[in-house]
């Protein structure tokens, strides 16, 4: 008979929690939910909105073995995970387990690590109505819609489609872009560029047509461009202006849920769906050479960017240990507005694991993103980069033209990590020489450039991320299920890492906001979100659900 039985989702996270704690506590699984809504029928009470529970098929044993071990233990403490869905799951347990309400039995933690498995048992609390409650009421609310609304498009387009709340607004997102793209019209524009040199070299740099003076004409035909250039045939290139300066680049914050899911898509071509599955096996534990089984990043689904001063104090360390003392510098990330301050940041747990000296205890997948995570970790409490920038003005006949430069002054932080842009950025920089203002410039040739617009670019995963976040659909743990679920629905497809939306994704959209346009909306679903954390940090109540 155990004292103590601690209860989680997953079997790995039991293993990695077993080895903290003494021989009279049991670890076991309840491998996710226990509890759903019926999968037959809606489930819910529509004037009450009282949620129908039912134990999930095939879990009949599981839910057996789980009410012995508790009636035989003197404690229990369910410690799934520690946002929404796991204070539901913990909620569910309690219930079937007959573990009173008032019982201090809901244990959390955001690593898992000696210190925070054995604090948070030492510091059990109640299950939190108010997290449960903000859950239920978004399964409530999915439930409803998807089962409204799933029925007319069997009607209407065939059978066993579905729809849902947050992911038939993401595949709207993806064909509104494919129509923006399909009506774009492609506008003509043209560049001059000037290679240049000075007498002393041979080594020739470009400068781009500016204007006139200080004012700058955008060029739109080739007749424009053709009359410059004749203005330009026996123009004497003069440095009008040299700026020097310096800029200084920060990094970026540590990682939240999106900002990990976007980095491992553009660095590593991870799907978001393999980043989430690689990152829970990080966080629930792996088995390290001569340690044991060590859960080796924080909790994986979280929208803040705070760390602990621990976490802090073993960064500075580090960074001043392996870099130099000039390559520190303690930062503070401010959190978005509307994030869920629950947990922090993704960080790695034990600075100690430095990923190449452990790389032979995981697999290729989990070192990628553990090295992704640290580096970006570390590099969030580094120095600036230090940048030497020099602009430079030239006058040609009474055109002008323009050049920049930049290099690397101090490294800092990119010493170890760079952000990666979803898109290219499209400053220009040249290596230039020294220049001095009214110095004379030699021509080397002028070329002219036509260029057309471009219509906005497709979403890739990353990119579709970032726009459900910052349009608030969705949160840290919606965000690879819904994409998940519409590429499965064959909604949307991918080609070359770009998504299109298909011709049943588009049907499907058209039928969907014709008729349910109140519901399948940017609008609506953020307004729902907000509705959802105003529940969670109690704020406004939910119909009570038994």
């Amino acid at each position: 008979m155990a004292d103590k039985l601690i209860i989680v989702e997953s079997p790995a996270k039991a293993n990695t929690i077993k080895k903290f704690l003494g021989g009279s506590t049991k670890v076991v699984a309840s491998m996710g939910h226990i509890r759903d809504l019926p999968k037959s029928k809606l489930g819910v009470n529509t004037k009450t909105f009282e949620p129908e529970y039912i134990n999930i098929r095939g879990k009949g044993d599981l839910i057996k073995s789980l009410k012995k071990d508790a009636k035989e233990a003197k404690k229990v403490y369910i410690a799934t995970d520690p946002d929404r869905e796991g204070e539901a799951i913990a909620w569910h347990l309690a219930c079937i387990l007959d573990v009173e309400d008032k019982k201090m039995c809901r244990v959390t933690f955001n690593e898992i690590t000696k210190d925070a498995v054995k604090n948070a048992i030492q510091n059990p609390r109640k299950i939190d109505m108010d997290l449960t409650d903000a859950q239920q009421a978004r399964r409530v609310l999915d439930r409803i819609v998807g089962y409204k609304i799933s029925p007319v498009l069997w009607k209407k387009v065939q059978k066993g489609l579905s729809a849902g709340r947050v992911q038939s607004v993401a595949v709207k997102l993806v064909v509104d872009r494919e129509e923006e793209i399909e009506k774009f019209i492609p506008e003509e524009y043209w560049n001059i560029y000037a290679s240049l040199r000075t007498n002393k070299s041979k080594k020739t740099f470009d400068a781009k047509f500016y204007g006139k003076g200080n004012k700058k004409i955008d060029l739109h035909s080739k007749e424009e461009v053709d009359k410059i250039l004749k203005d330009l045939e026996n123009a004497k290139y003069i440095v009008d202006e040299v700026k020097k300066g310096e800029k200084k680049k920060t990094p970026a914050p540590p990682f939240t849920t999106s900002t990990m899911q976007q980095e491992a898509s553009r660095k590593l071509n991870f799907a978001i769906r393999k980043t989430m599955q690689v990152a829970q096996s990080l966080y629930e534990g792996v088995k390290i050479e001569g340690k044991g089984t060590v859960g080796l990043i924080t909790y994986m689904r979280t929208d803040s960017t705070r760390i602990s001063e621990e976490a802090r104090s073993a960064a500075k360390k580090y960074i001043e240990n392996t870099y130099g003392k000039e390559y520190y510098e303690n930062r503070y990330y401010k959190t978005k507005q509307d994030a869920q301050d629950a947990h922090e940041a993704i960080r790695p747990t034990y600075i100690d694991f430095v990923p190449d000296e452990i790389k032979n205890s995981l697999t290729n997948d989990q070192y990628k993103l553990y090295k992704l995570i640290y580096n970006r970790f570390i590099a969030s409490q580094m120095s600036q980069a230090i940048y030497d920038t020099v602009s430079v003005k030239i006058n040609a006949n009474g055109y002008s033209f323009k050049a920049n430069g930049q290099t690397i002054k101090f490294k800092g932080f990119m010493t170890l990590y760079v952000e990666t842009e979803d898109t290219d950025k499209k400053e220009e920089f040249e290596n230039l020489p020294a220049l001095e203002e009214k110095q004379e410039l030699i021509k080397e040739k002028i070329d002219s450039k036509q260029s057309f617009t471009e219509p906005p670019a497709r979403y890739t995963e990353a990119s579709l991320v970032k726009a459900l976040e910052e349009k608030g659909i969705g949160r840290p743990s919606t965000y690879s299920p819904t994409i998940t679920t519409i590429l499965a629905r064959r909604y949307i497809e991918k080609i070359q890492k770009q998504i299109h939306p298909t011709e049943l994704g588009r049907v499907v959209n058209k039928l969907l906001i014709e008729n349910f346009s109140d519901v399948i909306n940017v609008e609506f679903t953020a307004k729902m979100e907000e509705e959802f954390d105003k529940i969670a940090e109690r704020k406004r109540k939910m119909e009570k659900c038994n």
